[in-house]
């Protein structure tokens, strides 16, 4: 009850997180990304749904692999970007965007320096998740990597933040 209160007075005070997602849909994505793995090589996703105010609200993962099937072939994300038509086409089709990515760490989730060179979309708000450890372990905020790209390979990172930033739960519409 703690929680649902909580929940409704920050969305009444306008102090949402910057993504939220279903309990449901996030612990089925990340058993995916982990399944993908197969504990050897990174997997990812494009994360799609809409943008309601400063709140994105993620409805389904779009994995890197389905759009791209070698961009794992090396054992990190190498993302053909002739690919990205797919993912807009993806998107108009179900009339949503692009909210944010994931990805997984073999080990920790702090950002490599290829993570903050080349964001997957290069977009001022965009949000980059990562799971550590092959997302076979931590996959609640507070215990994953949540950063947002400003603009010209600058970041912030949101990962202390918790569930201010990344909200795994039920969130009003």
């Amino acid at each position: 009850m703690v929680s649902l209160l909580r929940t409704l007075l920050r969305a009444a005070t306008n102090r949402g997180p910057k993504l939220v997602c279903e309990s449901e849909l996030w612990n089925h994505g990340v058993d995916e990304l982990r399944r993908r793995t197969g504990g050897t090589h990174e997997s990812g996703a494009f994360l799609l749904g809409d943008l309601k105010g400063e709140v994105r609200r993620l409805r389904q993962f779009l994995f890197y692999d389905d759009i791209d099937p070698n961009c794992f072939a090396n054992g990190i994300v190498e993302f053909d970007g002739s690919k990205f038509g797919l993912v807009w086409d993806k998107c108009r089709a179900l009339s949503m965007a692009v909210v944010a990515d994931v990805h997984v760490h073999p080990r920790g989730f702090r950002q490599s320096p290829s993570d903050r060179h080349n964001p997957m979309i290069a977009e001022a708000g965009h949000i980059a998740l990562i799971l550590p450890h092959y997302a076979s372990r931590a996959r609640v905020p507070g215990m994953i990597g949540v950063y947002e790209y400003l603009g010209s390979r600058r970041w912030q990172d949101w990962s202390s933040a918790g569930d201010r930033a990344f909200h795994v739960g039920w969130w009003p519409r």
